[in-house]
């Protein structure tokens, strides 16, 4: 985006503005206010922003988008400009921030394969311990409440939609749409509250809506960014019209950055460059001038100073400090700040990345070390690592891991039972021995050396997305036979040959991963789903058993070993386990979905009313979870006709053709039914459109079916 000279002119003017006025407030007490001494009683809340980089809002960087929401807020507020996140990656980020502990304590490292567990305190949970009521509003499914970061939530709402695991990016909902539910919420408390908003919208695919996309056609990421400032203004009218700011903590910050290219890199939870863990930091203090503040600040910052603000005891356990003496002016002592990106070694076994920040020096342990002078090479452009310590810096990397090491050093043993596991032995999907991660790496493991595996798994999803079907498989070949513990590309593989119908296909690519990766609970259980939903539930149910037993918290495994029960028509440990995956997730709309479609089977075998009653229950559940859950309206109306009310059941098929306007059972339905009720006209019309649109699409023998429909519908009596 081009600006004019007059108008670079007055964003230089206004940046000078801001530096300013920050200057003149820079002290956090107003009036002599100890900001400690007014907040037991301040309602909090925290504003996440995925995938927000520091220098897309304009009170810290004015060069790529306007921002004038969030920097209404920043006037008042204490503006943090070297704040850092711990993980480049949505999950452990997040747990961070709500554990107030980085990953080396609570053991989350990843957005995949990990689950929060219960003897890990959060901040809303202590939050309830002093009296408030607790509200989150999630934007998409990597903070699903599966993952457990909904503990000491009164209310998680995390209704965005369903997600399936055979899908390549992250189901998620708009920044409106959290944030209505959350002002809906807030206007309902009567005592104080914390209130959590994450919204999802400038993580990749970057999709701005009118006008940004028009205005950032080609920077659609600071689009996404501008969409989000605009979609805040919203919130803090509504905050300022009830006069909330006057007792109300709010803290806004990024969860990690996005790489957009730099350094090679495109999205971020690869490397640890400061594009992806420089994040920006708002703390907004009611009674506080605010100011810019310098010394290095962190997400496990943020909890202890919230319990300073509003008189609550900071939990032992907690790893971050209060900011509240660095706004007083005090200098902080000297820490270092631990940083992790581990996605690479865990779902490709390529080389660890750690490191920490210390005053001005950041260190990256790599097989090929990095080391950057943050004063003068903020954007990390000469390394200096043959001319620093490495080998006393590795040693205070392990002092420091050390330190922050907590009970989530202690895996969790699971009891494998014997027959299943002897039968997947057999066939070389789990070895004799456990599994373990690789250990000593060299510079052929490093991350920077591997970055053309890395961009080549991303050029070939990008490859599928334009319709490029040969030139994607043979992309994820080439990187699966370069890379053989490549866990992503397996899987990826085996989701793009599922999608064009080549199931042996997609099983096979698994298979093959299992036995170059044994014992890999996650290509195990995508195969399982696999199976599970294709025609093998008895392999599917001894695959998904094993990885239940490894990992008792995924809810997906649950589901489908489920519709693998309902397959073989074992209806009692389907149900079973279909409620088993409820218990983790309780919107997890799909399976709502499945068990009305059980109940509808009992029905038609037993002519059950009750069991009708819970199908109906189910299937409605299912779709006021996910509005666009096109299977529940698939199942609503085939109850409803085979309760024989067809004009409810044509009604549901016709929303299922609104949703997805490919799915060619809904037009049969809606024809037979038409037909049956005395309705050619309408039976005609479907059936027509089904052939023009979707016939090389059909079996030989679904073509003779539609034919013979169509002819049927022709007749004249």
């Amino acid at each position: 985006m081009k600006l004019s000279v007059k108008i670079k002119g007055l964003v230089l003017f206004l940046a000078v503005v801001y530096c300013f006025s920050f200057v003149l407030f820079s002290q956090g007490k107003k009036g002599g206010m100890d900001l400690r001494s007014t907040g037991k009683n301040y309602n909090i809340l925290l504003i996440t922003v995925d995938t927000l980089r520091y220098d897309r809002l304009s009170i810290y960087d004015s060069r790529y988008v306007r921002t004038p929401n969030i920097d209404r807020l920043g006037q008042r507020s204490f503006v943090f400009k070297r704040a850092f996140t711990h993980n480049p990656c949505t999950l452990p980020a997040h747990t961070n921030i709500l554990t107030g502990t980085t990953a080396l304590y609570h053991g989350i490292s990843d957005n995949s394969g990990f689950h929060l567990e219960s003897r890990f305190l959060t901040f809303a949970e202590y939050a309830k311990q002093s009296g408030y009521s607790t509200g989150a509003f999630i934007g998409a499914f990597p903070l699903d409440s599966r993952f457990g970061l909904n503990q000491g939530f009164d209310v998680y709402d995390d209704n965005y939609g369903t997600h399936n695991q055979l899908e390549l990016f992250f189901v998620e909902r708009s920044a409106d749409k959290v944030i209505a539910p959350a002002i809906k919420w807030i206007s309902s408390q009567r005592g104080k509250w914390f209130t959590w908003i994450h919204i999802f919208d400038p993580h990749q695919p970057y999709l701005p809506p009118a006008p940004f996309r028009k205005e950032y056609a080609s920077d659609p990421y600071s689009g996404e960014v501008a969409y989000v400032d605009s979609c805040l203004k919203t919130l803090f009218d509504f905050l300022e019209s009830r006069k909330a700011l006057e007792n109300t903590i709010i803290v806004l910050t990024g969860d990690h950055g996005e790489a957009l290219g730099e350094k090679g890199e495109d999205t971020h939870s690869y490397f640890a460059y400061n594009n992806t863990i420089h994040i920006p930091l708002i703390v907004y203090i009611p009674g506080g001038r605010g100011g810019f503040i310098n010394g290095n600040v962190c997400h496990t910052d943020i909890f202890p100073t919230l319990c300073d603000i509003t008189g609550m005891k900071i939990p032992s356990q907690i790893q971050g400090e209060s900011l509240l003496p660095l706004i007083d002016g005090n200098k902080r002592k000297h820490r270092d700040i631990y940083f992790e990106s581990l996605s690479p070694y865990l779902n490709r076994g390529w080389a660890p990345l750690r490191g920490f920040i210390r005053d001005d020096s950041k260190y990256i342990d790599l097989p090929i070390p990095e080391v950057y002078d943050l004063k003068t090479d903020l954007n990390e452009d000469h390394n200096i690592a043959t001319g620093s310590n490495i080998g006393q810096m590795k040693r205070d990397l392990i002092k420091l891991k050390l330190d922050l090491k907590g009970p989530a050093a202690v895996e969790r043993s699971a009891k494998i039972d014997s027959d299943i596991s002897n039968k997947l032995k057999s066939l070389g999907y789990v070895s004799s021995t456990t599994r373990e991660l690789p250990k000593t790496f060299t510079a052929a493991d490093d991350l920077k050396t591997l970055l053309p595996l890395q961009k080549k798994l991303w050029e070939a999803v990008g490859k599928f997305q334009n319709g490029q079907f040969k030139d994607s498989v043979a992309g994820l070949k080439e990187i699966i036979d370069q890379s053989p513990g490549f866990i992503l590309a397996y899987r990826y593989l085996a989701q793009i040959y599922k999608d064009f119908g080549q199931i042996d296909n997609a099983v096979s690519i698994l298979e093959n991963g299992l036995k170059k990766n044994p014992g890999s609970v996650s290509l195990m259980s995508k195969l399982g789903i696999i199976l599970a939903e294709s025609n093998n539930p008895g392999k599917a149910i001894e695959l998904l058993t094993y990885c239940i037993q490894k990992d008792p918290f995924d809810p997906e495994n649950f589901n489908y070993i489920g519709a693998a029960y309902f397959k073989k028509g074992i209806f009692d440990l389907a149900l079973e386990n279909y409620k088993k995956a409820l218990q983790l997730d309780t919107n997890y709309a799909s399976v709502y979905n499945n068990i009305g479609t059980l109940y509808l089977t009992s029905f038609l075998k037993k002519k059950d009313s009750s069991a009708f009653s819970k199908a109906l229950e189910n299937f409605n559940r299912a779709v006021t979870l996910d509005p666009r859950l096109f299977a529940a309206y698939n199942g609503l109306g085939a109850a409803y006709k085979f309760n024989s009310d067809p004009d409810r059941a044509i009604l549901q098929w016709q929303k299922v053709l609104e949703i997805k306007s490919d799915f060619i059972d809904a037009y049969f339905n809606i024809a037979v039914t038409a037909l049956e009720k005395g309705d050619k006209a309408m039976a005609l019309k479907y059936l027509n459109e089904c052939k023009e649109k979707f016939f090389n699409r059909l079996s030989v023998g679904d073509r003779r079916r539609l034919d013979n429909l169509i002819t049927e519908a022709g007749k004249v009596k």
